[in-house]
Order: C-alpha cells, then sequence, then structure tokens
C-alpha cells in the first residue's frame, strides 16, 4: 500500500526518488537525504538518553527501539557510499576550522557547515548556498534608518562590536565544498520501510525527530524522580487489572 502512493504521487517511475515531490500522503514531500537524517536522528537520541538512570522504563523502551532501527537503516548503504564517505572525512581533516566554529572564534564560509561528534560518529549539517541576486530581490517595506552614528557610542550601542573583531576580511575566509550524499533507491528505502514497519520512511522520520524533542522535554522534567506530591492511598486502583471481571 505504501509503495502504491509513492507510484501513484510519481509521474514517472525511477530507480531513484526525486527530492520534493509528493508521497501521496497530504503535506508530505520525499526527503532528500532520509538514511543520514535517520542516523543523525537515532544518535541524537541515544546520546541524550544516557542522562536518564539505566532503571527507566522510558529509557530501556525508547533505546531498544531506537537501536533496532537504526541498525535497520545503518545496514543499507547506497552505491558508492564508502567512497564518498573516505572523501568526506579527508575534506574535514583537511579543513577541519571550515567544519568547527564554536563561540568567539571565526565562522568560515558563514558557518555553513557545523560538525557534531554523536556517539563517537562524525555528523556534518551543512545549509545551501545562498545564491540569490539582491539586485533582483524586491524591497520587502523595511524602513530605512538612515547611515550609522558617528562620534562616542553608548554602552548598550558598543557592545555588538567586540565581535567585529573576530570577523576576518572575505578574503581569508576558507570555503569548502561537499559532494552530496550517494541516494539511496526505491527499493532500498522501500525495503527499510517494510523492515521498520511503520510507514513512509520520511513518516519515520517525523517519529525521529518527535521522539527527540520529546527526549529532551522529559529530561529537563526529570521524570524518573519521585512526584513532590505523593498520591493518595488508592489514587490508581481503579487502572490496575484485578486479573477476573467479577459482576457486581
Amino acid at each position: 500500500m505504501r509503495r502504491t502512493l509513492r507510484q501513484l504521487a510519481a509521474v514517472k517511475p525511477s530507480r531513484y526518488l526525486e527530492a520534493g515531490t509528493p508521497t501521496g500522503l497530504t503535506g508530505l514531500f520525499t526527503h532528500a537525504a532520509p538514511r543520514s537524517t535517520l542516523l543523525y536522528l537515532y544518535s541524537s537520541t541515544l546520546d541524550k538518553l544516557q542522562a536518564f538512570p539505566e532503571s527507566s522504563l522510558y529509557r530501556q523502551s525508547t533505546e531498544a527501539l531506537t537501536k533496532h532501527r537504526m541498525a535497520i537503516v545503518s545496514a543499507v548503504e547506497p552505491e558508492g557510499y564508502k567512497a564518498w564517505s573516505e572523501k568526506a572525512k579527508q575534506t574535514i581533516a583537511e579543513h577541519p576550522e571550515v567544519f568547527n566554529t564554536p563561540e568567539g572564534s571565526v565562522a568560515h564560509d558563514g558557518a555553513r557547515h557545523v560538525r557534531e561528534v554523536i556517539g563517537g560518529k562524525q555528523f556534518v549539517t551543512s545549509q545551501p548556498a545562498d545564491d540569490h541576486d539582491e539586485l533582483l530581490t524586491e524591497w520587502d517595506g523595511e524602513k530605512d534608518e538612515g547611515p550609522q552614528l558617528e562620534g562616542s557610542r553608548s554602552a548598550l550601542e558598543r557592545k555588538g562590536q567586540s565581535e567585529w573583531g573576530m570577523e576576518r576580511p572575505g578574503s581569508d575566509v576558507k570555503s569548502v565544498e561537499l559532494d552530496p550524499e550517494p541516494q539511496l533507491t526505491a527499493d532500498q528505502i522501500s525495503d527499510i520501510e517494510n523492515k521498520i514497519g511503520a510507514g513512509l520512511i520520511e513518516e519515520v522520520i517525523q517519529v525521529a525527530e518527535g521522539e527527540l524533542k520529546l527526549v529532551d522535554v522529559l529530561a529537563k522534567s526529570k521524570v524518573w524522580e519521585d512526584l513532590e506530591e505523593k498520591p493518595v492511598e488508592g489514587q490508581w486502583e481503579y487502572f490496575k487489572r484485578s486479573g477476573i471481571l467479577q459482576n457486581p
């Protein structure tokens, strides 16, 4: 049924799914990089679950499900993935400053590439290059505040000037280009969807995103700790299973 949705939505079925095309579900479009996205989300979730005690039932169940789905996704590699991965690692090793933009340092390439190490694995999140021409952009109605004031500034006005000294001239800012990750074929994506059994891979990504947000909320609330106000005796008796249903 899920595969049929994609075929009905696509004008020309092909070996690869085109990013941004309809999936057959309203408001849900084909993801550009589902494999790396899921591995990033699952790794982040497992990393944040370390804040929960091992006795937490939520941690135990979520870890089990996340590791199971992560293993399914990891086992399916697109053609040419190993060569692409080695080349990407080499690029990061040769230009580490471009992929590391900690607070207070130079943001090379507009901080377009952000490297994270999660669970011993490297992930690079890259924003697409902005190719728009300001000369062709219509005025959005923003009010012209005029030229900057000259002379001495107040402490509030000088607040942002400390960052100016950290910036380098544009000619000194490095820029690198990473090759796009090899795509999974439509059959490989279908294989992942069938093994996970939770709908389209885009739906699986939505669930993983929601789980990652939930982990943050539950960790912040420290849900594993005892309640501040103890429940009154017999409060939860109604919800317990008695084992045998007895008629009054």
